[in-house]
């Protein structure tokens, strides 16, 4: 990637440059801190091996080069000189346009509606668990729409968890490694009932939440018990636009979730119902009215509105316009995000058997094993 020549500016506290044919400015500060050098950064892990406190405060750039696509700048009062690539400072720019308004995502996720329908990638068990590229391209869809079919897996007790070793660790839980979901005479949850159940996220009570489920069929030969996925990210950003207000309160107030279904067990967390990160960003969505607690971190004036904006997203989740529905056959499999993607089933007759597993898995593994598949070249 071509860069020009940089120009130092404020005493060399600031280096600017085109890269890639846009304009750029960096801190000498920032620059220094994230030199590549062998001595910053370990050659093997690429770990800094520096603190912050080693960085002189007085860092200041004294000479700039390019040459070849690298860009070399000597550091004072250090007297260190260090070659970044072009490509890397493009790629790391953060002198740019402040993002969207509260409630941006990401480039790479894609928010959705019943429009969807049909359209999502499934993998086979056979390619995804035996081709690299096939995992990618797998991985790659959870993260662009939050959830992804898998089809051919052995309809075998248990063998969901294999599912989640292709990326990652499953997270077990107080429901154990993997729990069933069929109907139960006095369950401890109404998923082990023949009951329809209202699109939610799974677990909103753990701090942290699971960030990933997957639910695999062993059986289902029942009239209904159609599964349904809904983008709660979609449904925010229609909330959003029809009620500013309204998402507002939900993002800016606590609601609270309890469990307490088990002897022995008693979780309880403290979260928004739309979560955003300090820039804005939409980070989760928590919706379980069946574990939801009494609300107590709302304050007086702002009760009635919220309760308003409340019902209006439960409104929306339940819009039929915003869901895919689906109908796993056994060896059948789908993951959800569980920050983003809120999942139901239609009720389902006595007749027949639906046996279901799931399991529980994070983020950070599947992201991790995708960025390391796209670096690797494999996906285009």
């Amino acid at each position: 990637m071509n860069a020009t020549q940089p120009r130092l500016s404020d005493g060399g506290q600031i280096v600017e440059l085109v890269v890639g044919g846009r304009p750029h400015r960096f801190h000498a500060l920032w620059l220094r801190d994230n030199a590549p050098d062998e001595k910053t950064r370990s050659p093997g892990n690429g770990q800094r091996l520096i603190t912050i406190l080693d960085v002189p405060p007085d860092t200041r750039v004294t000479d700039a080069q390019v040459l070849d696509g690298t860009v070399s700048l000597r550091f004072e009062p250090e007297g260190k000189v260090v070659k970044f690539e072009a490509a890397w400072l493009a790629a790391h720019a953060y002198d740019r346009q402040p993002p969207r308004g509260a409630g941006w995502t990401p480039v790479e996720t894609e928010r959705w509606d019943s429009q969807l329908q049909g359209k999502v990638l499934s993998g086979t068990w056979q390619d995804v668990s035996s081709d690299r590229a096939a995992l990618g391209r797998w991985l790659r869809e959870v993260r662009r729409y939050g959830f992804a079919v898998m089809t051919g897996m052995p309809a075998e007790s248990g063998v969901l968890c294999k599912a989640a070793e292709l990326f990652g660790y499953v997270r077990e839980t107080n429901y154990g490694r993997w729990f069933d979901v069929r109907a139960e005479v006095n369950p401890n949850n109404l998923a082990y009932t023949n009951l329809g159940l209202q699109a939610h996220t799974d677990n909103p009570y753990r701090d942290p939440v699971p960030t990933l489920q997957i639910l695999a069929c062993l059986e289902n030969s029942v009239e209904g018990g159609e599964s349904i996925v809904v983008d709660g990210f979609k449904v925010a950003e229609r909330l959003k636009s029809e009620n500013p207000q309204g998402f507002d309160l939900l993002s800016r107030h606590c609601a609270r979730f309890a469990y307490e279904g088990t002897k022995g067990v008693r979780l309880r967390s403290k979260r928004p119902l739309i979560e955003l990160g300090p820039d804005g960003e939409l980070i989760a969505v928590r919706f379980n009215n069946r574990s939801a607690a009494a609300f107590t971190d709302i304050p007086f004036d702002d009760m009635e509105a919220f309760y308003a904006a409340y019902r209006r997203f439960a409104e929306l989740i339940e819009d039929a316009s915003m869901a895919v529905s689906f109908k796993l056959r056994p060896g059948e499999l789908f993951i959800v995000d569980n920050t983003r993607v809120l999942h139901a089933r239609r009720s389902f007759s006595g007749s027949g058997s639906r046996w279901l597993q799931g399991c529980y898995a994070d983020k950070d593994g599947l992201l991790s094993t995708l960025a390391a598949i796209e670096e690797e070249g494999l996906l285009q």
